[in-house]
């Protein structure tokens, strides 16, 4: 039997960069490194990883090939060279060596140490660092990109603001969410009530990217910000899928998520058209005052008889919440069929979140 090869996808520069943030970040061995090195006012040229591509465009240099510590390392950067270290960082292999990268390879840094650490990044996959002894600030380089090393102090300035932008955006989500929940019971959504809604969601969604890059940076000193950030999204997503799922014209999960990565990728002021947003639902030419009919998955979600997977059946036996509503308090038994324990609690559950019932 021949042998199949799975040939895995390599990460892409954004993960290799995230992977390099998440090495340097505050609280761990490299960073402590780097705080020293800019404590002594010195600067430095580290390469780490691909380190056969990375000897082979240098020269000269001692080898040394030792176990790599933060002091250790501290101390070689005292010396003019780049310091070569492997991919595991549990091996310092060269310091003080020369690299030589292809002048020819195009750069936008100005610096020496920058220049070439820029093109080793595009001649090898190394992670390459440059610590500027001038201007004190420290650089990552993945495949020719840059990426400045922050204070604690300068990412705790940008935390806080997305944290209140945060709050805020969940703030008014929650309000939208509810007045939805009503014209959903009301049989009166309009296509513009969708936009709003989703509008807010990305909003949301974008905010929480921001400060998940932010918390990635912030290593150890990023715990209690990522426990904040939680509070806020919570089950957030799951909703927002539910949300897509009641109005797409295909309600599949997986269209669902295809459309979620589309409405990402769009810049959020354009996501107050609600023609656009309808195009994306699967709706053109829509305009904002069109009524949208519901399946109900959300609003079903939120009951709690309705047990994790039960929203699903429900809406495949009624088609809609408008038809389960119709058809809830005539034929119960219904219900039975598709495994609802307690029919007249949910009936109940539903009038009271619609309001027609004390």
């Amino acid at each position: 039997m021949e042998s199949v090869k799975v040939e895995q996808a390599l990460p892409s520069t954004r993960e290799r960069m995230r992977a390099a943030i998440r090495q340097t970040a505050p609280g761990t061995s490299l960073r402590h490194a780097l705080d020293m090195i800019i404590a002594g006012h010195m600067g430095a040229l580290i390469c780490i990883g691909d380190t056969d591509a990375v000897l082979a465009t240098g020269d000269d240099g001692f080898s040394l090939d030792i176990s790599y510590t933060a002091n250790r390392l501290f101390e070689l950067s005292k010396m003019d060279g780049a310091i070569v270290i492997d991919k595991g960082l549990t091996q310092i292999l060269r310091a003080n060596y020369h690299l030589n990268p292809d002048p020819s390879l195009a750069t936008a840094e100005t610096g020496m140490r920058h220049r070439t650490a820029a093109r080793m990044s595009l001649l090898t996959k190394a992670m390459v660092i440059s610590v500027s002894e001038r201007r004190q600030v420290v650089t990552i380089y993945i495949d020719g990109k840059g990426h400045q090393l922050r204070s604690v102090a300068e990412l705790m300035g940008s935390v806080n603001q997305l944290l209140v932008s945060l709050q805020s955006t969940r703030a008014q989500l929650d309000r939208s969410l509810l007045r939805l929940t009503t014209l959903e019971l009301d049989n009166y959504v309009t296509l513009s009530d969708i936009t709003d809604t989703i509008y807010l969601f990305e909003v949301l969604m974008t905010v929480s990217d921001e400060l998940d890059d932010l918390i990635l940076e912030l290593g150890t000193d990023g715990k209690t910000i990522a426990m904040q950030r939680e509070e806020f999204i919570g089950g957030m997503s799951e909703v927002y899928t539910l949300l897509i799922r009641d109005y797409a014209q295909d309600s599949s999960e997986e269209n669902a998520r295809a459309i979620r990565g589309a409405l990402h990728e769009t810049a959020n002021e354009k996501l107050r058209s609600s023609k656009r947003v309808g195009a994306l639902l699967g709706f053109e030419g829509r305009n904002e005052d069109t009524i949208m009919r519901p399946l109900g998955l959300r609003t079903l979600s939120n009951v709690s008889v309705v047990r994790k997977g039960m929203a699903d059946k429900i809406v495949d036996e009624y088609g809609s919440l408008q038809k389960l509503l119709d058809d809830i308090e005539q034929n119960p038994s219904r219900l039975d069929r598709v495994g609802v324990d307690n029919p007249s609690i949910l009936a109940d559950s539903l009038y009271r979140m619609w309001g027609k019932r004390a």
